[in-house]
């Protein structure tokens, strides 16, 4: 299976379509909607995870999108965990929404699986020793 989260800026004249229902009527993809907001003038995003069986039928619902006037981008940023001050206090674990961060057992060992995160940044706040942190891809480094 094929899964990648992208971020989706929809312009004003399409946040009333319901688009993003077609990525699983016409090219059977599922998505699961991480993080969404509607401003006052009408514009949107959305942050979303889509899966497919192939990484083609991921290329035609991107394809749909653009052709429908959806900017579609990738986040710009990475979460990371620093392992060597981590103390596996579970913290981050209660607030992840996407459970890329969870307690293995019986090790008692926080695991950190980055293919899940949403980057929403919970974790960041969370964490009482600062383990958890922001890395620029564009950039190649810490934020």
């Amino acid at each position: 299976m094929y899964s990648k989260i992208i971020i989706l800026n929809f312009p004003a004249e399409v946040t009333q379509k319901a688009i993003v229902c077609q990525l699983t009527k016409k090219y059977d993809l599922l998505f699961n909607i991480l993080r969404a907001q509607i401003s006052n003038k009408k514009e949107g995003y959305m942050v979303m995870q889509i899966s497919s069986e192939s990484k083609a039928a991921f290329n035609k619902g991107v394809k749909f999108l653009k052709d429908q006037g959806v900017s579609i981008s990738s986040p710009e940023h990475q979460i990371y965990k620093n392992e060597e001050i981590c103390t596996h206090c579970g913290a981050c674990t209660a607030v992840c929404p996407t459970d890329a961060l969870y307690i293995k057992r019986p090790e008692m060992e926080v695991i950190f699986d980055k293919e899940k995160c949403s980057v929403c940044e919970l974790c960041i706040v969370t964490c009482p020793t600062r383990a958890m942190g922001l890395f620029s891809e564009e950039t190649q480094a810490l934020v």
